[in-house]
């Protein structure tokens, strides 16, 4: 296949259109469907480290993601009275700490995504992919509205319950690892007097934040709870709100004022921190990217950077491999892995520390410092960017879209 390769896309989020962005520098025709009506608002406050700063830098985005950050200082841990315990500055080691220098909201980064690629990709909002067939040449696919077309990749990028993983690869049981923590999280009225600074109060298993937003006004709350299991419908919101007024009835510090604020929120969010692991990311002519293919929990601070960088490096080798899905899948398999394995014991880690130990568990060893320290280094710059070439599409002589 030569440049004008047909890929779809499943998912507009962050990995979608960031895929978008490079296939389209790599003269790929892209089309990105989307089963909601448009680009979810908002959302959880996500990072970019490391070596995912670069890619933003290569996309010629790094103004745009900037202006739109949170601009969170810092953050401190607090205890059931607020006393401050711990503080962790934006700027801590060269801004990739625990509160990076680029923080961002999930859905203002997806719109900066987006308004780069919306000219140059055919977006589709309000439908999704309701069968797939693919042969040696291409792939066949019928829409939920009815529409019918030929592509000659599809990729996945919707996220941690992926329709299309479960449709090609199978039930997300066999992929999905709960790791023991539900995470909620909703925006609140600043009634808090919180100033660009993240609080975090934890005590047995469980955890209450406030996050500051670009909008002064409102505070962005978080709650996580440990859960041995997760069996509530992702999409009941109903039934999850009382899960967590349940699971967080009796937890002190600022938490009742954060919990009567549950119904009037625009935006509430709750699910399983999980993970999600396979052994091959590439099935003929799908793949996938992002969480879908290698989720690494909220718990890694790494999820962004394997979407931005996951879409840099699939495109990349697609294009270098000239389009031959066989071996442009396998090198971006073979350069993420690695990278994609660290930030997942980072999580992993994370997980285990914040667990509740049984009545007859041992006590938890000591940290090797120097291992958890190269374990880190690699989970924020250990992948190689190689330089492959990519052209514009003004270069490609290829007419924007509308």
């Amino acid at each position: 296949m030569v440049s004008g390769t047909r890929v779809l896309v499943a998912g507009a989020s962050i990995a979608g259109p960031a895929l978008a962005h490079w296939l389209r520098r790599q003269g790929a025709e892209v089309t990105v469907v989307e089963r909601a009506p448009g680009l979810r608002p908002g959302g959880q406050a996500v990072d970019a480290r490391g070596v995912a700063k670069e890619v933003i830098r290569r996309m010629g985005l790094d103004a745009a993601v900037r202006a739109a950050r949170t601009e969170t200082a810092g953050a401190h841990t607090v205890d059931a009275e607020g006393n401050v315990l711990e503080t962790y500055r934006a700027d801590d080691h060269g801004g990739d700490g625990y509160i990076a220098e680029i923080e961002i909201l999930r859905g203002d980064l997806s719109q900066v995504l987006y308004d780069d690629t919306r000219d140059t990709a055919e977006y589709v909002f309000g439908d999704r992919i309701a069968e797939l067939t693919q042969d040696a040449d291409g792939v066949d696919v019928v829409f939920a509205s009815g529409d019918r077309r030929r592509f000659d990749l599809v990729v996945g990028a919707d996220g941690l319950h992926s329709a299309l993983r479960a449709m090609v690869f199978g039930p997300r049981e066999r992929f999905v690892r709960h790791l023991g923590s539900v995470l909620a999280f909703y925006s609140v009225p600043n009634e808090f007097g919180l100033d660009r600074w993240m609080l975090d109060y934890q005590e047995a298993g469980r955890s209450a934040g406030l996050r500051p937003l670009p909008d002064p006004t409102r505070a962005m709350a978080m709650l996580s709870f440990s859960a041995a299991d997760f069996d509530v419908d992702h999409r009941d919101v109903e039934a999850q709100k009382r899960l967590l007024r349940e699971r967080m009835a009796g937890f002190g510090w600022l938490t009742p004022r954060i919990l009567a604020h549950l119904d009037d929120t625009p935006d509430f969010y709750l699910d399983q921190i999980a993970q999600v692991v396979m052994d091959r990311w590439s099935d003929g002519r799908v793949a996938l990217l992002g969480d879908a293919a290698f989720s690494s929990s909220p718990l890694s601070g790494g999820g962004t950077g394997l979407a931005l960088v996951g879409a840099y490096l699939l495109a990349g080798e697609l294009a270098a491999a000239e389009w031959d899905p066989a071996a442009g899948f396998a090198g971006y398999e073979r350069r993420m892995r690695p990278f994609v394995e660290a930030n997942q014991e980072i999580g992993r880690l994370h997980a285990q520390s914040r667990g509740i130990p049984g009545p007859d568990a041992e006590p938890a060893e000591e940290p090797d410092m120097e291992a958890l320290t190269a374990l880190v280094e690699r989970a924020i710059n250990g992948v190689e960017l190689p330089d492959f070439g990519a052209v514009t599409a003004h270069d490609a002589g290829l007419k924007r879209r509308v």
